[in-house]
């Protein structure tokens, strides 16, 4: 290929780069993991021979598709290896792109439940009901037939539709809280399974954990630093703070559904910390 076949090649794949980011950001929920999807669009655009290609934005969507699939069999292969979370932690400004992402989404409640969707369900979903993308299409990425296809499409979409809204009072939320650092600091395994949702979802800089009895175990190792947390609001959210000689270590951001616990950002990196806005109760 030559230097000017390659520029204009170049010029083409960034003319559809915010449409790539889009769809990788939705797949993933990761903006350093869709980052990474498109630049491997990129890569394998770079190696083709497209010039039969009539249209590369559809070949390009398809591309992304299949590399986002096998970044989500990955993350559900490494299970608690460390991952992006799903929306930038409390403290993170996204770029504008990723704002406006978040800005259509319907909510902490619909993140949750894309989380718990298989791979091939959430990029049915996300490819047919957010991008149009014709069933036939999506069947060829995800390996199914088109009626298979459209049943996982079916499926996400009921527990997207099923979702139920995020709480808003405070004075519950808080009631939750208390009970749950009562419980990590006594290591009660069961208290803290009772007011955790069963799809919550705890995400740090370290990782992602999944499922209610699995981030009550690890809750249960919380004991230490339970000791010395306090009740607090996180950027407006309901959560904790970890005090060590006076100053805030790390903050903990609980979204609620259902009178429970169904998000846990932890924030420890300083730099992030540093940014939130901490009222302690």
């Amino acid at each position: 290929m030559s230097e000017s076949e390659s520029e204009f090649l170049a010029e083409r794949f960034e003319a559809y780069r915010g449409h790539l980011n889009a769809v990788a950001y939705r797949m993933l929920g990761s903006g350093a993991e869709a980052d990474d999807a498109v630049q491997e669009a990129w890569f394998r655009l770079s190696r083709s021979d497209t010039r039969q290609v009539e249209n590369l934005g559809g070949w390009l969507t398809t591309v992304v598709g299949r590399v986002c699939l096998d970044m989500l069999r990955s993350r559900k292969a490494r299970a608690e290896q460390p991952l992006e979370p799903d929306v930038p932690l409390p403290g993170v400004v996204p770029d504008p792109e990723q704002d406006a992402l978040l800005a259509d989404s319907v909510g902490v409640a619909l993140l949750v439940v894309l989380e718990t969707l298989t791979p091939a369900e959430r990029l049915a979903f996300v490819l047919h009901d957010l991008f149009a993308v014709p069933f036939e299409d999506v069947a060829d990425i995800v390996g199914r037939t088109p009626a298979a296809t459209r049943q996982l499409a079916s499926r996400a979409r009921r527990r997207v539709q099923g979702a139920p809204a995020p709480d808003a009072d405070l004075v519950r939320q808080r009631e939750v809280v208390d009970a749950f650092l009562a419980a990590a600091r006594g290591g009660d395994f069961d208290a803290l399974v009772d007011v955790l949702d069963p799809d919550v979802v705890a995400r740090a800089e370290a990782g992602v954990t999944a499922g209610a009895l699995a981030v009550a175990k690890g809750a249960t190792s919380f004991a230490r630093l339970a000791l010395v947390a306090r009740p607090a609001l996180v950027d407006g959210a309901t959560g904790l703070a970890v005090l060590v000689d006076g100053r805030v270590e790390r903050a903990l951001a609980f979204p609620f559904v259902r009178d429970r616990i169904a998000v846990i950002d932890v924030v420890t990196a300083p730099a992030r910390v540093a940014d939130l806005e901490i009222e302690l109760l």
